[in-house]
């Protein structure tokens, strides 16, 4: 069987070896259609490689004139493009997109010193992770190591948790998508045989899980604690509909993150937390029948709301993971989720047409709707997960 490409090294459990992604039969069609559409994502990089400024990272769309905006290194998505381009280059073995990923890298490789976000592992671990696991330069795992400690700088052990944000008037404010940035402590755990990683992950995962859930497993955009005390101060959302609501990629941030939190640690607790998010997300009556979620499952205007792409694309490749670790009636259940999202997802509705969509393979995701901010457009981040999930979907389909 192919090597693992995302970091399996760590048995699955003999308990677990019949799970429905490893003995279920693959959708054909959705096979063919993965490879047609991965072969329409490198056609249409390439033609972004030409068009991007040598000194930037591409980021979206401008809503209204069209026109593609970028960003620097020290945006929290900077990490996005050269790490698709890692993907791109293992299906195809095209140069071009490792050394388009090497030339942006070159760019972001500064991050690793910033002690000023929680978006590093985003930012570091999607590009160096996948540069590494490919190459296994040397050079790409010393940038992860400083990584990893800059990123635990912004842990708090009174809290239990990194800090996500510096600014506004929180007081020590903590989101959900916080915990798509534990996996680069994890790994940091792995190569360096230094344990504080991997436990400021765990105790980041284990206060989250704690506090920024709700019995029926919606979660909170941000939790904003007490840094002296540990105490939660608010519970707010930032980027969903209200406070109550459910936003669709925080949902996906969770799901996705508890996941790799099992993969990592083989923690119980952390699989039942994924399964509780994934069945939140699948029984929702708000869920539109083609699985792609409005930007928040409390919308206002749903049936008519916006759907949120990237939402999508992050749920699809988390729940692909999920099948192969329950049970085969449930994973049967998750991977069948994914595969209706990825064919959804690769249909003429959101997937964009070649040369057009300022080079983006995904349209119709959602940044932040109450910051009337990315709205409706693509978003580099929606790219990097859709690929990772029609790989993860060849590989693991039987």
């Amino acid at each position: 069987m192919k090597k693992n490409l995302f970091f399996t090294a760590l048995l699955l459990p003999m308990m677990m070896m019949q799970s429905y992604a490893q003995s279920g039969k693959a959708d054909k069609a959705l096979l063919a259609k993965a490879d047609a559409t991965l072969q329409f994502a490198a056609r249409q990089y390439k033609l972004m490689m030409q068009h991007l400024p040598d000194s930037v990272l591409p980021r979206t769309t401008n809503a209204q004139d069209g026109s593609l905006i970028t960003s620097k290194s020290n945006w929290w998505t900077s990490g996005f493009y050269p790490g698709t381009n890692w993907f791109l280059y293992e299906y195809t073995k095209d140069p071009a997109f490792k050394a388009e990923a090497q030339k942006r890298m070159a760019l972001v490789q500064k991050e690793q010193y910033n002690t000023h976000t929680h978006d590093l592992g985003f930012m570091m671990y999607c590009p160096f992770g996948n540069a590494w696991r490919i190459t296994k330069d040397p050079a790409y795992k010393a940038v992860l190591l400083t990584s990893a400690r800059s990123l635990s700088t912004r842990f708090n052990p009174t809290v239990g948790c990194i800090r996500s944000w510096d600014h506004g008037t929180w007081k020590f404010p903590v989101i959900i998508d916080n915990m798509m940035n534990l996996e680069l402590l994890n790994w940091a755990t792995r190569e360096s045989g230094d344990k504080k990683f991997e436990e400021i992950a765990r105790t980041h995962a284990n206060t989250t899980m704690k506090h920024h859930f709700r019995p029926d497993s919606r979660s909170y955009h941000v939790v904003d604690y007490d840094p002296a005390t540990g105490a939660v101060h608010e519970r707010k959302t930032h980027q969903g509909a209200a406070d109550s609501s459910a936003w669709s990629r925080g949902q996906a941030w969770g799901l996705y993150g508890y996941t790799m939190m099992y993969r990592d640690t083989r923690d119980k607790a952390y699989l039942d937390q994924a399964r509780h998010i994934a069945d939140f997300i699948l029984n929702n009556p708000h869920m539109p029948a083609d699985l792609v979620p409005y930007w928040d499952f409390d919308a206002p205007g749903i049936p008519n709301a916006l759907r949120d792409v990237s939402a999508a694309a992050v749920t699809a490749s988390a729940l692909l993971e999920l099948s192969r670790y329950t049970k085969r009636a449930e994973g049967k259940r998750y991977w069948n989720a994914a595969e209706k999202m990825l064919n959804s997802l690769c249909s003429p509705a959101y997937l964009a047409k070649e040369g057009e969509n300022n080079d983006f393979i995904l349209m119709h995701s959602v940044g932040s709707l109450p910051h009337k901010s990315e709205v409706d457009v693509p978003l580099t981040y929606a790219d990097y997960y859709f690929v990772e999930a029609l790989l993860r979907y060849k590989q693991w389909a039987k």
